[in-house]
C-alpha cells in the first residue's frame, strides 16, 4: 500500500479532502492530510510552527505526495514542501499538469 501526503494551498481543503477520499477509497493508498482550518479558533505562532513541523514528518512517513495544484497554483510554502519531497526521494504527484 503506498502512503501519500496531501499537499496544497489550504484554499483548496475542500478539494484536498475530496482527493484524500478518491484516494483511499479507489486506490487504496493511505492518506496524510494537512490539518484543516476550524472556524472560529485561533492558530498561534507556535501552533503554526507545530502544523508545519507535523505535515513534514507526514512527508517523511510517506511514499510520495500529491500537489493539489488547481488552476496550477502552487503557493511558496507548498513549493518547499515539492522540493523537500524531491530531496528525500520522495515520489511528486501533481493533480494538474505542470
Amino acid at each position: 500500500m503506498k502512503t501519500i501526503t496531501i499537499c496544497g494551498s489550504m484554499k483548496f481543503q475542500d478539494e484536498m479532502t475530496k482527493i484524500a477520499w478518491k484516494l483511499e477509497t479507489e486506490k487504496g493508498f493511505c492518506v496524510f492530510q494537512p490539518i484543516l482550518a476550524i472556524e472560529g479558533e485561533e492558530l498561534t505562532a507556535e501552533g503554526c510552527e507545530n502544523i508545519k513541523a507535523a505535515h513534514f514528518q507526514k512527508i517523511d512517513l510517506s511514499d510520495a505526495i500529491y500537489v493539489v495544484n488547481v488552476g496550477g497554483y502552487i503557493g511558496s510554502s507548498t513549493r518547499g514542501e515539492i522540493e523537500y519531497a524531491r530531496a528525500h526521494g520522495k515520489e511528486v504527484i501533481f493533480h494538474e499538469n505542470v
